[in-house]
C-alpha cells in the first residue's frame, strides 16, 4: 500500500481557488454517501492516508469518514484542508506567513443525501485539527432565525450564531431565507449571517444547505454571499445499489439479515420508486424508513408463530413478505 498525495489550493485572497479560472471550490460527489453511521461501508476504506502519532484524534474521526459508503471527492477535499493546516505550521515554523482562507461553505443536494451527517463529521474534524474550539453542531432552519417584527430577526439570528461559536453552524433549506418579498424579515437574517461570517471567519463554519437551483437563486440574493462561502460541495442522489449498500448496512447495525430475495425485492422497489420520481423518495432517508417498517413486520410475523418460539436465525431474518410497499 503506498502512501497518497493530494494537490492543495493555496492563495492569499479570501477564498480558496482549485480552478485557475473560478474563485470558489465546486465539489461535486460521484458517489453518494449515507446520512446516519450504520449507513457505512464495512468493506476496505477506498481512501488510506498516514498521519503523524500526534494527529491520532484527527485520524480516529477520519476513519469515521472514511467508511461512510462513497464520498471520495469530500475524502479529498477534507484531506487537502488537513495537509494545508500542517504546511501552515511548518511555515510558521519556518517564520513565514500563513495562507488565510474562509471555510465557510455550501450543501447542495436533495433530501436524505447526508448533507446533515458531513456537517457533523466536518465540525468533529475541525476541532481535532485545532481549527474550532468545541467542534459542535448546532442544526437551524428558517424558523430559528426569522423573528415575527422587527428587529426580532436580528436578535434570534445573533443568538444562534453565538451559540454556534467554537463550531459549526448548519442552516438546511437557506434558500427559504429569500422568500417572501422585500418585506420579509429572512433578508435581514441573512445580513446579519454576511456580517458574521467575515466578523468571526476564525471563530464558526457556516454550512448553508438546500436543493441545488434554490441555492444558487439564494446566492444570488446577497452581493456578499458568494465570495464568503468559497466551499460548494454537491450531494447528488443515491444509485440504486448504493442504497442497496445502505439499507444492508443499516441491517447490519442492528443484526439483522437480508436474504438475497429480499435484496432482490427491494432493488426492483427502488428501481421503480426512482424512475416514477416520486414525491417522497428522499434517498438514504427514503431507504432508512423501509427497513423500519420491515422490522416493524417482522416483529408482528414473528408473534403470529404459533406453537413455537422463532430461533435465533428468524429473529435477525427480514424476509421479502416484510417489506411491503
Amino acid at each position: 500500500m503506498h502512501e497518497r498525495t493530494l494537490p492543495i489550493a493555496t492563495s492569499t485572497a479570501p477564498t480558496q481557488v482549485i480552478s485557475t479560472k473560478k474563485r470558489q471550490i465546486s465539489v461535486v460527489f460521484r458517489h453518494a454517501e449515507p446520512a446516519a453511521a450504520p449507513w457505512t461501508d464495512r468493506s476496505q476504506p477506498a481512501v488510506q492516508e498516514k498521519f503523524p502519532a500526534e494527529d491520532e484524534p484527527f485520524h480516529e474521526i477520519w476513519q469515521e469518514l472514511d467508511r461512510l459508503v462513497g464520498l471520495d471527492c469530500v475524502k479529498e477535499v477534507v484531506y487537502e484542508i488537513y495537509a494545508l493546516i500542517k504546511v501552515n505550521q511548518m511555515r510558521e515554523q519556518a517564520g513565514l506567513s500563513r495562507s488565510q482562507q474562509m471555510y465557510h461553505m455550501v450543501f447542495k443536494g436533495n433530501p436524505g443525501t447526508g448533507k446533515t451527517t458531513v456537517a457533523r463529521i466536518v465540525g468533529k474534524l475541525f476541532r481535532s485539527l485545532n481549527m474550532l474550539e468545541k467542534g459542535h453542531l448546532i442544526e437551524a432552519e428558517r424558523a430559528d432565525l426569522v423573528g415575527e417584527y422587527i428587529g426580532h430577526t436580528a436578535q434570534k439570528t445573533r443568538e444562534l450564531i453565538k451559540k454556534a461559536m467554537g463550531g459549526v453552524l448548519f442552516i438546511d433549506e437557506a434558500y427559504s431565507l429569500a422568500r417572501g418579498g422585500h418585506r420579509d424579515f429572512g433578508k435581514e437574517a441573512v445580513e446579519v449571517l454576511v456580517k458574521a461570517m467575515e466578523d468571526y471567519k476564525d471563530r464558526f463554519v457556516l454550512i448553508l444547505a438546500g436543493y441545488p437551483q434554490e441555492m444558487d437563486r439564494f446566492l444570488r440574493m446577497n452581493p456578499g454571499l458568494p465570495s464568503r462561502v468559497p466551499i460548494h460541495i454537491d450531494f447528488p442522489d443515491y444509485t440504486v445499489d448504493e442504497l442497496i449498500q445502505i439499507a444492508m448496512n443499516m441491517a447490519k447495525e442492528n443484526e439483522y439479515t437480508m436474504l438475497p430475495q429480499t435484496v432482490m425485492k427491494l432493488k426492483h422497489h427502488l428501481i421503480e420508486a426512482k424512475a416514477k420520481g416520486k414525491e417522497d423518495f428522499s434517498n438514504a432517508r427514503y431507504v432508512r424508513n423501509l427497513i423500519e417498517k420491515s422490522i416493524r413486520n417482522q416483529a408482528v410475523r414473528l408473534l403470529r408463530m404459533s406453537g413455537r418460539q422463532p430461533g435465533r436465525q428468524e429473529l435477525m431474518s427480514l424476509m421479502p413478505e416484510d417489506f411491503k410497499f
